[in-house]
């Protein structure tokens, strides 16, 4: 198919959600197909380009999008909505649409995932598709329609069968939510959704993983909802202590440090995992104190923290080891799902600004467990500031910020709890998240808190700044521990 104009394309990328370079000068410099299906027994035409986008800012760098379009000869009213313009080509005038919104066209991914089932792998034209040997069969009969919220990437679901991601931004390599889901599922795992297959292609010389398709959780609720739904039921009477209220959280936040426990002990078994000497330790203390004094420079409410966290930057200087592994690396509740059999945990795909081998790298698993502690507190603070009132008394302000602060600390204390009992080794070895969580584990645990904490203080004071007490207060805690 002709490829669309550049221009035509631009103005698309800027009103999707998935498109990370919105606010930044940009162009489309390059358009690739890197599939062409022909229209068929009434299906619409598909061409999946990729595009690449280079940016005309200070940093001039370029970023690789995925777009596949559907092309029908007449206007689809049913999907006007992923409209994106017509184009004239040798087969005449074509109207283009998102083809994640277009079910007709989802049908030939779904082809491809129900094609490679008895072999393992199917082609449909520069298409690899891939299936994981024992996942659930596909029907031909399945409708897809597509999932709302999703920022960075697009999914769409076949019925309650399964669903697939569909990446945007995508980069040469293997991408690590294909990989640590395919371990994890060929590892048994029952705290994840299962990895059914992935697509990938070959441009110019180099592997694009485009796609993966996994198990549709129908009973899950994201876990932040969830969260955000316990405290309000709270802050709704906040003359009960959390824990005799219909909004303590604290068994579920058990439950979730247990899962996670479990999946960091497959992921150690499936991946390399080691012991690393004190020259690790410095380098990471160095980097956590580099990102606390350049923080410290724009946010002057930092500064009463800083010689403790300095502190306790210096004891993780000093610790002699540092156990590392293949990690979540971009944990929080929104990356979780409950669900009738239990909690899932989701989006192994890592932080989405970083290269595939930095994502890639081994960590401290200490530094997941220090992403969900912050989202507990963003959860409780999120709907505490909400339910701010100009006609609320101090007093019942006071009670209601008590009550969020109670219930944070109660989900964080309960979930590391049985996160460090679920983790505990039952051969007699000292593993690193094995011990009470005392000495070496805590220090590690409160440094990346605080990390993390540092990160989010200049998110907010760029983004939000009426926020920046929120990881301030954890930075505040962290420095009296």
């Amino acid at each position: 198919m002709t490829a669309p104009d550049a221009a035509l394309l631009e103005s698309y990328l800027i009103r999707t959600r998935w498109f990370g370079g919105k606010g930044r000068p940009f162009e489309v410099e390059q358009v690739r197909s890197i599939a062409d299906v022909p229209a068929r027994q009434g299906r619409p035409s598909l061409t999946v380009y990729l595009l690449t986008v280079t940016y005309r800012d200070q940093d001039a760098d370029s970023e690789l999008y995925q777009v596949p379009l559907s092309g029908y000869p007449d206007v689809e009213e049913r999907i006007s909505h992923a409209y994106l313009g017509g184009i004239d080509t040798d087969a005449g005038h074509i109207h283009l649409y998102d083809a994640v919104h277009d079910r007709e066209a989802m049908r030939i991914w779904l082809d491809g995932f129900i094609a490679a089932e008895a072999t393992g792998t199917a082609q449909v034209d520069r298409l690899r598709f891939h299936r994981v040997a024992g996942s659930e069969p596909l029907d031909d009969s399945l409708i897809s329609s597509p999932m709302t919220g999703e920022q960075s990437n697009s999914s769409a679901r076949f019925d309650d069968t399964a669903i697939m991601k569909l990446f945007r931004k995508v980069s040469p390599g293997t991408n690590p939510d294909i990989e640590i889901h395919e371990e994890l599922t060929r590892g048994g795992s029952e705290h994840i959704a299962q990895l059914y297959g992935w697509v990938e292609v070959e441009v110019e010389g180099q592997l694009l993983q485009t796609a993966m398709l996994q198990e549709f959780l129908a009973t899950a609720t994201d876990g932040f909802e969830l969260a955000v739904a316990s405290v309000r039921a709270l802050l709704a009477d906040p003359e009960q202590r959390a824990e005799d209220s219909g909004g303590d959280f604290a068994g579920e936040a058990a439950r979730l440090g247990e899962a996670l426990a479990q999946v960091h002990a497959l992921m150690r078994s499936r991946f390399p995992a080691e012991r690393r000497g004190a020259g690790t330790t410095a380098e990471l203390a160095d980097a956590m104190r580099g990102r606390l004094d350049h923080a410290r420079r724009s946010v002057p409410g930092l500064e009463a923290s800083v010689p403790q966290l300095h502190a306790l930057y210096d004891a993780v200087a000093a610790l002699d080891t540092l156990e590392v592994q293949r990690v979540h690396g971009d944990l929080h509740l929104g990356q979780t799902l409950r669900t009738s059999h239990g909690w899932r945990i989701v989006d192994f795909e890592g932080e989405p600004g970083r290269p595939f081998e930095q994502r890639s790298l081994p960590d401290s698993p200490w530094r997941d467990v220090a992403g969900m502690l912050r989202s507990f507190d963003y959860a409780a603070a999120m709907i505490e500031v909400s339910w701010a009132s100009d006609t609320d008394t101090d007093e019942a302000g006071a009670l209601r910020a008590e009550r969020a602060r109670e219930w944070s600390a109660r989900a964080r204390e309960h979930f590391v709890a049985a996160y460090v009992a679920a983790a505990a080794p039952d051969d007699g070895s000292d593993g690193d998240t094995g011990a009470d969580l005392t000495g070496p584990h805590r220090v590690l645990l409160d440094a990346y808190v605080a990390d993390k904490a540092v990160y989010e203080v200049m998110y907010e004071i760029r983004n939000r700044p009426t926020w920046v007490s929120i990881p301030l207060e954890a930075l505040e805690r962290v420095a009296r521990s």
